[in-house]
């Protein structure tokens, strides 16, 4: 075999790492005693080089991370938490728009809502990335909305998939949006009954409106906002700039 016919050991892992079952295995072999599953995973792993076969003295057979497996999984670390970070980022930004609109957020709720399936239904629990209701004594002025927050194509198109999230946010909501990077999709590929937001660098841009429903908060979301604090919101902001603003006079009275 010459030079030019052997394998590129870099590309090799580059491209078995591309694969999600690939990078778990790799994790779990760093986390676990390393006993092989002997299967094509493993072969692949093996062939990278970011596995290696490690016999001890009675003839057992282990396996261990290589320094290549360790440096592509501090790489794939990297990657997961950029992308992570922009997300979380984003779906900051969109409370905080929330919030500046006079409503009241909240951030990572896990609400239970009964979804169509069979003949009396089923309850799912969601986790919407943003729900906000108006800032309101009326209980059906509430309009209660969820925004969900999608930085990477991947993962919207995952998510487009579980039908069941979705219909569990309608229940939930008046108006259910999809907040997008501009670039992942067209607005077009979100379904109908969901409205869509562009977030670029200088605002958030209406692609098509979310439709509005008529919406009445179950008790279980009333129990769930109950345990929960909502976002420090405008109040707040518009406290502090009263304070520090001698021109304000007796604006804050």
């Amino acid at each position: 075999m010459t030079p030019a016919d052997r394998p590129d050991p870099e590309r090799s892992a580059a491209a078995v790492l591309r694969s999600v079952p690939h990078q778990r295995r790799l994790r779990e072999v760093w986390r676990s005693a390393g006993w092989p599953c002997q299967d094509l995973i493993e072969v692949e792993l093996l062939a990278a080089g970011l596995l290696e076969r490690v016999r001890d003295a009675a003839g057992r057979e282990t396996l261990r991370v290589t320094d290549a497996g360790i440096a592509a999984l501090a790489a794939t670390l990297a990657r997961h938490r950029a992308r992570r970070d922009a997300h979380e980022a984003l779906v900051e930004r969109v409370a905080r728009e929330m919030t500046r609109a006079g409503r009241l957020a909240w951030r990572g709720l896990a609400l239970r809502a009964r979804v169509p399936e069979g003949e009396e239904g089923a309850w799912v629990v969601a986790m919407p990335d943003v729900f906000s209701v108006r800032h309101t004594t009326v209980e059906a002025y509430l309009e209660p909305i969820v925004h969900e927050v999608k930085v990477q194509r991947a993962d919207l198109l995952a998510d487009l998939k579980r039908e069941g999230k979705r219909a569990a946010y309608l229940q939930l909501a008046s108006q259910c949006w999809y907040v997008i990077r501009p670039g992942i999709a067209q607005p077009e590929e979100i379904p109908p009954e969901c409205g869509v937001l562009l977030a670029h660098e200088a605002g958030l841009e209406v692609a098509r409106p979310a439709p509005r429903r008529a919406c009445r908060l179950p008790f279980p979301t009333w129990m769930a906002l109950a345990r929960s604090t909502p976002m420090d919101g405008w109040r707040e902001d518009e406290a502090q700039g009263l304070l520090g603003d001698p021109e304000a006079g007796d604006g804050g009275h």
